[in-house]
């Protein structure tokens, strides 16, 4: 047993779980943050409903989902925040794959997730990185000893209306990088990523898109530029044409 409180063949264990493109595809999918049946992630991986089935089995034993059960419906999700950082985590280091999606639906939903999506509960994409860059360039985030949230964001954070002590209640971090798939830059995690990600929902700044894609408004766009301190065209979404598609 080594000082982690694990060993190699409960590493390999957990590492066998994602090994599967199948089982990795679900995971993926789930970095949503939402509940899905075992049917919607069947179509999604492109494999039947037994065939899923089996594998989520295996992936709840594994402590990577949890299940929820409404009448005859399984619903699933990440077992938590540490999972989804894991599987973030690995995505970051995977390669690119080979042959990029074709067909203008594929590039405009992978314009889409490269420019603003879910990572589980924060804001991921560009958008993302340009968040986490501004709270920096504003002295709300400062990474001088480590990142960690300053005097002056604990102010901003209360003009727009999102309370810190209770964020700081629980397990979790306030603030974290978090590796970006397609940035490869960090954006904002921890339980103010989460914060501020809900907070944007409620206020109409942003709304949900098609799958984990997020999308700004028109009223958001210039009221998020306000509160960042940057220009409303700094949060432009880039043209399809311009942009390579996301992984995610």
């Amino acid at each position: 047993m080594t000082t982690t409180g694990t060993d190699g063949r409960a590493l390999a264990s957990l590492a066998a779980l994602l090994a599967d493109s199948t089982r990795a595809s679900f995971c993926l999918a789930l970095l949503d943050g939402r509940a899905w049946t075992a049917g919607e992630l069947a179509r999604t991986a492109g494999v039947a409903p037994s065939t899923a089935s089996d594998h989520l089995t295996r992936l709840v034993q594994g402590g990577l989902l949890v299940e929820e059960r409404q009448g005859r419906h399984r619903y699933v999700r990440l077992a938590g925040p540490a999972v989804a950082q894991l599987v973030e985590d690995l995505a970051g280091h995977a390669p690119a794959p080979p042959t990029p999606p074709r067909g203008l639906r594929a590039v405009s939903a992978g314009v889409a997730l490269s420019y603003a999506r879910t990572c589980y509960d924060h804001l991921a994409g560009r958008l993302g990185v340009l968040l986490h860059d501004a709270l920096l360039d504003q002295g709300v985030l400062d990474r001088a000893g480590g990142l960690a949230l300053t005097p002056v964001g604990v102010g901003w954070l209360a003009e727009l209306g999102v309370p810190v002590e209770p964020l700081r209640v629980g397990r979790r971090p306030l603030v974290r990088d978090c590796l970006d798939w397609t940035e490869r830059r960090p954006h904002l995690a921890g339980s103010l990523g989460a914060a501020l990600c809900r907070r944007f929902l409620d206020l109409g700044w942003t709304v949900r898109g098609s799958g984990r894609a997020v999308r700004l408004t028109p009223a958001g766009r210039p009221a998020l530029a306000a509160a960042l301190g940057v220009a409303p065209d700094a949060l432009a979404a880039p043209a399809s044409r311009d942009t390579a598609p996301a992984r995610a």
